[in-house]
């Protein structure tokens, strides 16, 4: 830190320019894109998509205008933001890539820089024009080489630390499926669709409401919060789009948006906590009904699920064993998962504070 400290005392010691990123960016047209369906396990060439994993899959094709580089990428729709350093393809539709003139800013200072101050807004729609907005510091190259150093060397050691932490955190939560799977596993009660026993609702946008203290769910979960509520019963969100893995067990007042839907659960067959793991057994990822790069989960799919529905007591003390087991794997007040989150916000805090200038003009 005390390079740093000098390197800033010595070349702007009275702050630094801001510029919004529509500024700073090359845009790249990719000349390729590959679709979900075509995505190989193996091959020559990274494919590249907006969804959460870093590469999606791989192929035997080359992109012309995607040669070896350093390009930040971002979601359009899933707001994920990558660093790549190496050439790929483009899978399917809504990446945005990107890279810098290195000789004002070094790409891998623009991508902790985007990290950074770039928020989250967490609904469907297209982002890049948010992107292109955001106002980020541009300190001088050698400020910016510094900068990225420490930041690197913090997150590799970082990075060792959480992936040990998710590897135990990954084992315990194949245990608990594994008990989870065992202990809803039944033969001899009666099964039920999901329409049968409950309701599928829809979301609607927010924008119209007051800020207040009722959480606002997407399908990546807690979006913001609002004054009103749309249903206050328990219940389980089903994601409608994005990321339809997410399923959430909710008994407070809440509000959601049409990227996933609410369920108004029949009591006296099934209770809603119950309903709640069966659900997530089921990984109704699988049951996708796009073939876009952004997943798609429909009522008329998840209604025809299969429940089994054995007797309210018997739910009762399955819930309560489960309940311990979920405890123990993702409560984020205890444990492993606790831990994962301090590490990841004591990086983000370190971050910020290296990111941190006074702002002077630019004229």
């Amino acid at each position: 830190m005390s390079r740093l400290n000098d390197l800033i005392d010595k070349l702007c010691p009275h702050g630094v320019e801001f510029k919004t990123l529509g500024e700073i960016i090359q845009t790249i047209t990719p000349t390729l894109k590959i679709k979900r369906n075509e995505y190989k396990k193996t091959g020559n060439v990274p494919i590249i998509s907006q969804e959460e994993e870093y590469i999606s899959g791989y192929c035997n094709l080359n992109d012309k205008n995607i040669y070896k580089d350093k390009y930040v990428l971002f979601g359009d729709h899933s707001e994920h933001i990558k660093f790549v350093d190496f050439a790929f393809v483009q899978g399917a539709d809504g990446l945005k890539i990107f890279k810098c003139d290195e000789s004002k800013i070094i790409t891998k200072y623009l991508y902790y820089a985007i990290c950074n101050f770039y928020k989250r807004h967490d609904n469907y729609e297209r982002h890049f024009k948010y992107l292109i907005e955001l106002l980020i510091p541009v300190p001088p190259i050698e400020v910016q080489k510094e900068i990225v150093r420490i930041l690197d060397k913090f997150a590799d050691g970082q990075t060792g630390l959480i992936d040990l932490l998710k590897e135990e955190l990954t084992l315990r939560k194949k245990q608990y499926e594994y008990y989870r799977d065992k202990l809803l596993t039944f033969d001899d009660v009666e099964f039920k669709k999901l329409g049968e026993i409950a309701k599928i609702k829809h979301g609607k946008d927010y924008r119209h409401l007051g800020v207040g203290e009722i959480p606002v769910y997407g399908s990546g979960g807690i979006m913001t919060y609002v004054d009103t509520f749309a249903y206050d019963k328990p219940t389980v969100l089903l994601p409608r789009k994005g990321s339809i893995s997410n399923i959430f067990f909710v008994d407070k007042p809440f509000w959601n948006v049409d990227t996933i839907y609410y369920t108004e659960i029949d009591e006296n067959i099934i209770l809603p906590k119950f309903f709640y793991y069966l659900i997530c057994k089921e990984h109704i990822e699988k049951l996708n009904t796009s073939n876009a790069a952004r997943p798609a989960l429909t009522r008329e799919v998840l209604n025809k699920i299969k429940i089994p529905i054995p007797p309210l007591d018997e739910q009762e003390r399955i819930v309560n064993i489960l309940d311990r087991f979920d405890k123990l794997c993702n409560d984020l007040s205890e444990g492993l998962p606790a831990e994962i989150k301090f590490r990841q916000q004591q990086y983000e805090y370190y971050r910020d504070k290296l990111l941190t200038f006074n702002e002077i003009s630019s004229k």
